[in-house]
């Protein structure tokens, strides 16, 4: 089945978000929205479904930029706080629908039910955000209302997280290294939307050195750099020196997929 996809980023910064607090760098400084990069998240809109990709710190103000779209249900990478951190701000789309449906790996699941125990009490207070969550794993496909979800081994540092696989989409953040089999699943996708925390090394995101070696050995059409620090220094500058089919994301980007 042909699928009409649309990827909004609604993020597409680090841990700190840019502009970081206490820096005046240039990049910190500039004027240029796509220089203003909250936390990492997206919304994928496939044939009127809508589903979050992780739950940032700042959803809350990402959803009033983005018009406040509906989301059907979330798929969760991991529980780093600015990757769920938002979570709570979900309650108006939980009680729309007696329960939102989230996707996560076990340990993700236990993460939640400790930080937001009160979701999931047996006679939970009148208002909390209730959440129907649902254990996945790497490599075992599953579907949200018809569409088809592959999730993928990533390793955050020694974290084991994951990416995701939709039609001829591959999506990752917070990635160091990409298992084998993990390149085998994503290899020839339309679009690949990969982390690139700076230029410079660091121990647990891929550098902008080691997201090209994905890409090389993906080969998308098209891939979007995401997860970026204010070390990646201005848009403008930095989308000028990628080499041809990859760009820069920024907050508010919206994408074709091409099936």
């Amino acid at each position: 089945m042909k699928l009409d996809m649309t990827l909004k980023f609604l993020g597409t910064g680090t841990s700190c978000g840019v502009p970081q607090l206490r820096c005046g760098c240039r990049v910190c400084r500039s004027t240029d929205r796509r220089d203003a990069r909250t936390r990492a998240s997206a919304l994928l809109s496939v044939g009127g479904v809508n589903i979050l990709i992780d739950c940032s710190p700042d959803f809350y103000h990402q959803m009033l930029a983005a018009g406040q779209p509906d989301v059907d249900a979330l798929i969760i990478t991991h529980s780093h706080y600015d990757h769920v951190g938002g979570i709570d701000d979900l309650r108006p789309y939980c009680h729309a629908r007696g329960g939102l449906d989230v996707y996560c790996q076990a340990d993700v699941d236990s993460d939640l039910r400790t930080r937001i125990p009160y979701s999931f009490k047996a006679d939970p207070y009148p208002g909390v955000p209730i959440f129907k969550l649902h254990d996945i794993s790497a490599y075992e496909a599953f579907s949200i209302q018809g569409i088809d979800i592959m999730p993928f081994r990533v390793m955050h540092g020694l974290l084991p997280i994951l990416g995701y696989r939709i039609g001829n989409l591959a999506y990752i953040t917070d990635c160091k290294t990409l298992p084998a089999e993990s390149v085998d699943v994503i290899k020839g996708v339309d679009t690949l939307v990969i982390n690139a925390l700076r230029p410079q090394e660091h121990a647990t995101h891929m550098n902008l050195n080691e997201a090209f070696d994905v890409i090389n050995d993906v080969r998308p059409r098209k891939a979007y750099l995401t997860h970026m620090s204010h070390s990646m220094g201005l848009h403008a500058e930095h989308a000028a020196m990628l080499p041809e089919g990859v760009q820069p994301a920024y907050d508010g980007l919206s994408i074709n997929i091409v099936d």
